[in-house]
């Protein structure tokens, strides 16, 4: 390949990577860039994770062996079958200048000082009909982040040295495109997640609500939201102070992530001050509701505040209809307000009421319930 067409190819992944908008998608853009630039019929990209000693393979691309998916998810090799890479897998290089790449074919290694390298790829070559490779390693933050690799069919000319130093260059791009991803990754995570809990935030409630209900039109998916006002937590504030007031939001927010997870798909997140939701998208309501009341007895056990007021909404029950996230927001909020006012210790559940779905007070509660969780607590208003 001529500088120009090495030139275009370098510009092309980079633009390929930079357009990106997740993970996966620059994972792919890498790994479908350098097959195109080195004339690679397959290719691949893969992390190394030094925790767990593999190289875990992300994406494969190309003309891929019947054992090969796209995104796999569990291809991986523990590091000790590649003494290729162990020399430098704990180096640290200035500037994020590291290894060279190298060339493997059917024959066996190829360049000087591989005598003594291991055949696991030679092997994997052979058993995939793969004539040579060339493998790239990749340098994030000046410590070898994972490998591009890059096949061409047996038949077809072998990789030489031109094609590991043009390599090299590749995995510098990608480099350069993952450092990219990582950090827009962060900035998504950053703006979709409450900083002090961990937990996702009004915003990501927002998006994830209003794509449900959509659902919800479209196919009739079930759709229940569970909004909590933490009791107390001005209390704690002013006679214990903001740090402890702190700690009560973080260990509610545990409790609501545990309770949460009893589920499948439930986003967990804090909306803001002491307010909270659940929303699920699919269980059904009384499942929900359930959750609903697991979160209103794990949080009348915390040591600190005085519960919870916790209102739900679902379109399963009879609300009428749901066009859009707001009703059912005010809907799921009435209900914590009547929870709140009414001093329950369940869950209040919007559409239903009567005999079969009595309120329960605090003035209800029998003395030995008070006795388990401290002194009788009156929960006042907002």
């Amino acid at each position: 390949m001529g500088e120009d067409k090495r030139l275009r190819a370098v510009v092309a992944l980079a633009q390929a990577m930079a357009a990106a908008q997740t993970p996966r998608e620059s994972w792919r853009a890498a790994a479908a860039g350098a097959c195109r630039a080195l004339a690679g019929s397959f290719a691949a990209l893969s992390v190394w994770e030094r925790d767990l000693g593999r190289l875990k393979v992300l994406v494969n691309v190309g003309k891929r062996a019947p054992d090969e998916e796209e995104f796999p998810d569990g291809e991986s090799y523990p590091v000790h079958q590649f003494p290729e890479i162990t020399e430098f897998l704990h180096e640290r290089w200035a500037g994020g200048v590291g290894p060279s790449a190298w060339v493997e074919t059917v024959e066996g290694p190829a360049g000087p000082g591989t005598e003594g390298y291991c055949h696991q790829r030679v092997a994997a070559l052979r058993r995939r009909g793969r004539g040579s490779c060339v493998i790239a390693p990749v340098v994030l933050h000046g410590r070898a982040w994972g490998e591009l690799y890059v096949a061409r069919p047996a038949g077809a000319e072998v990789f030489r040295t031109r094609d590991a130093e043009f390599a090299t260059v590749l995995a510098a791009v990608v480099a350069a495109g993952i450092a990219q991803s990582e950090r827009l990754e962060e900035a998504r995570r950053l703006a979709f997640t409450d900083p002090l809990t961990g937990l996702a935030n009004r915003r990501a409630v927002d998006v994830r609500l209003g794509e449900a209900v959509e659902r919800h039109k479209a196919d009739g998916t079930v759709v229940s939201l569970v909004v909590c006002d933490l009791n107390g937590l001005k209390r704690v504030n002013d006679t214990q102070g903001h740090a402890v007031g702190d700690r009560l939001l973080e260990r509610f927010g545990s409790v609501l992530s545990l309770c949460g997870a009893i589920l499948p798909g439930i986003l967990a997140a804090r909306l803001g001050g002491d307010e909270f939701c659940l929303l699920a998208v699919g269980p059904p309501a009384d499942d929900v509701v359930k959750v609903a009341g697991e979160l209103c007895h794990r949080a009348a056990g915390l040591d600190l505040g005085e519960g919870v007021a916790c209102g739900v909404a679902s379109t399963q029950d009879p609300i009428g209809s749901v066009r859009s996230p707001r009703r059912l927001f005010r809907l799921a909020d009435a209900a914590q307000y009547r929870a709140k006012a009414e001093g329950s210790l369940g869950p209040v559940v919007a559409g239903r009421a009567g005999p079969g779905d009595p309120v329960v007070r605090l003035a209800d509660r029998p003395p030995a319930a008070d006795a388990a969780t401290g002194e009788r607590r009156r929960i006042r208003g907002r």
